[in-house]
């Protein structure tokens, strides 16, 4: 009997020595893990995330410090977040004459760069000159006083970008033909200069040219130098002849051609009185995508309400358009040699529904604009079908045709070029769309400066995008 009680308490003391360990053992456990908790949360967040990659991180951070000193986290990571700037410093070589104004037929005062505008502003040829002068346009603004968007800083280590006033695309226009014991032609001869001239400044050398602005809105401009300069940022009218390493939607700037038609004011028009259904009148028989506007030509030219007809600016072209465009409900924009062309442009100012055909076409301000609610697309394989495209015209009604007209009217002003610049133009939108992409520059500078302390930044950093070889 007594050595049954000694087994039994022998057996109750073991039990009672394991649960104490256990318990010991969990308040140890829990206090290990307050422990820890208390570390990870010891500046009010953890440590092991990193918070601002979380949504809304930035408005927490300002709920829990809503008073940050100049040096601590919450004020640096809000300096950090609106480092962007509201407005776009711009500097601007001070280029010779005969890349600029010179061109036009203008002749400098003494050793004076630049002409005074407030006594005169040179004139830009007319004609189909006119609808590449985007360069002549952004010069005069960065001249003046008057800039809503960018602001003309003289400092060039306080730009956000430099400005490069070469009037590439009328320089081609009067300079690219070979005159008779000539070896080159003077538009080449000038981008040869130019490129000398940038390679050789202070500011292309710090950034290899990835924060300089180039203008190169007709498609010929710049042909040859445009290999050269590439790292920089192209203002064009399309991509159609580059290469998608030269030139590309998320490097370059998409700029609308300046209208030849003028802009349609006090438009009373209705679906009725618009008789012409469907209009087109330029060259018809192109080259490269151009085969497009031949084929369709073939499948209209029978149609009674439709204009379809060959046309230039020379023996009142500009006129006839202009009268055909404000008579007809829509406007075929159908790609040519490029793309793009001025006629979409035309179109939109005469309160003319464009109808685009062209598929590789980019747009300029789309970021802002929905072409869709104020044009009609089709792709090509469609408007080639025979039948397709008159029949998707016609089956457009009256409702939704104003609603497009309306829009038109409403949207137009974001195409006009203008001197002195007023908020919302064509201008202010260029600049605007160059200030969106001052992150990108940025980063492509950083990027380029990873090795900067071997030399000058590496070529291969320049290029985008990435998955794509000269």
């Amino acid at each position: 009997m007594a050595e049954r009680n000694t087994g039994s308490s022998s057996s109750s003391t073991g039990f009672l020595s394991m649960k104490s360990l256990f318990g010991l053992l969990s308040i140890a456990l829990m206090v290990f893990v307050l422990s820890w908790f208390l570390l990870l949360t010891s500046d009010g967040r953890s440590r092991l995330i990193d918070h601002n990659l979380l949504p809304h991180s930035r408005q927490h951070s300002t709920i829990d410090n809503p008073n940050p000193t100049p040096n601590s986290p919450t004020h640096n990571a809000q300096s950090i977040h609106h480092q962007q700037p509201e407005i776009l410093r711009v500097f601007m070589y001070d280029l010779p004459p005969e890349f600029h104004f010179e061109i036009l037929y203008w002749k400098p005062e003494g050793k004076n760069t630049w002409p005074d505008l407030r006594s005169r502003v040179p004139e830009y040829p007319g004609g189909l000159n006119l609808q590449h002068s985007v360069a002549y346009w952004l010069t005069l603004d960065l001249l003046s006083s008057n800039t809503q968007t960018a602001i003309r800083v003289y400092n060039s280590s306080e730009a956000d970008v430099i400005f490069v006033p070469f009037f590439s695309s009328v320089c081609f226009n009067r300079f690219s033909r070979l005159n008779p014991h000539q070896k080159t032609n003077r538009n080449k001869e000038l981008q040869q200069k130019l490129v000398k001239y940038l390679t050789g400044q202070p500011e292309w050398k710090r950034s290899g040219g990835i924060d300089h602005i180039i203008v190169a809105h007709h498609p010929n401009s710049l042909l040859d130098a445009r290999y050269q300069l590439w790292p920089a940022m192209f203002i064009l009218s399309d991509f159609g002849r580059y290469p998608p390493t030269i030139a590309n939607i998320d490097k370059d700037l998409i700029a609308p051609y300046k209208h030849i038609i003028k802009s349609y004011t006090n438009d009373s028009s209705t679906f009725d009185t618009r008789p012409i259904l469907l209009f087109f009148q330029g060259a018809i028989y192109r080259k490269d995508g151009g085969f497009i506007r031949q084929e369709i030509f073939y499948l209209l030219q029978k149609e009674k309400d439709v204009h379809f007809k060959f046309g230039s600016v020379q023996k009142q072209g500009v006129p006839s358009a202009t009268k055909g465009m404000r008579s007809s409900k829509f406007c075929l924009n159908i790609a040519g040699d490029t793309p793009s062309s001025n006629r979409l442009f035309d179109a939109i100012v005469s309160h003319c529904v464009p109808v685009i055909i062209s598929d590789e076409i980019e747009l300029p301000f789309e970021d802002v604009l929905d072409y869709s609610e104020f044009c009609v697309f089709v792709k090509t394989s469609d408007a080639i079908k025979e039948g397709f495209l008159i029949n998707f015209i016609r089956s457009i009604g009256r409702d939704e045709w104003t609603r497009k007209w309306k829009k038109l009217q409403e949207v137009k002003h974001y195409f006009d070029y203008r001197y002195p610049s007023v908020k919302g133009d064509a201008v202010q939108m260029i600049w605007r769309g160059v200030l969106k992409k001052v992150p990108v520059i940025k980063r492509r500078l950083h990027v380029a400066n990873r090795f900067s302390r071997f030399g000058k930044p590496d070529r291969k950093f320049f290029q985008l995008p990435r998955n794509l070889t000269v």
